[in-house]
């Protein structure tokens, strides 16, 4: 016979399983903007769902999932970029430059010359831009998975997106960061 524990253990699986199966490939894009490498996206978004499975059965607000895995996501990669290893080798691969199925050759170009730019903002900063644009979080949401506070989201803000100006001229697509990153898989 079954104990509640074990029904409990089984019902916490069989959530996180599809919680994972929905989000996967939500929270891999988020990680491949933050290091522009697939394989490294792969590599944070794992620590951060392994992180919300070991954490699971303390889970009490289902809505809140989504922002526990984000600042995973985040301190884990911020981690990452403070190790000496990992700024010596900057092994960075590059986006598809092909156009899949429901891609014109314009987007496609736009989503390669957006990615080769938020490459050149420093780790910091483009995790904040990636919070602020991508996942569309205002200064405090911002401030809350960083650790830090809103006066420095607000100019590693100014600073990222005067580095994307710098980079990619006057046509910095903040308002379309969403829809430039949108279909990259």
């Amino acid at each position: 016979m079954r104990s509640d524990d074990e029904d409990r253990r089984d019902e916490d699986r069989r959530q996180f399983s599809e919680y994972f199966a929905a989000r996967r490939d939500v929270v891999r894009r988020s990680a491949y903007l933050m290091c522009g490498d697939w394989h490294w996206a792969d590599d944070l978004a794992q620590a951060a769902f392994i992180r919300l499975a070991s954490a699971w059965h303390r889970v009490r607000d289902q809505q809140a999932l989504d922002a526990f895995v984000r600042t995973c996501l985040v301190r884990s990669y911020l981690a990452e970029t403070r190790r000496v290893w990992r700024r010596r080798e900057r092994a960075v691969a590059e986006p598809p430059e092909w156009a899949g199925p429901d891609d014109d050759a314009e987007s496609v170009t736009r989503r390669v010359v957006f990615a080769r730019a938020l490459r050149e903002v420093p780790p910091r900063q483009r995790v904040t831009l990636i919070c602020r644009y991508y996942h569309q979080l205002d200064v405090a949401e911002t401030a809350a998975v960083l650790g830090c506070s809103e006066g420095t989201v607000k100019s590693q803000t100014a600073r990222g997106l005067a580095t994307l100006r710098r980079v990619l001229g006057d046509a910095v697509p903040t308002r379309r960061l969403v829809s430039v990153t949108e279909s990259e898989t």
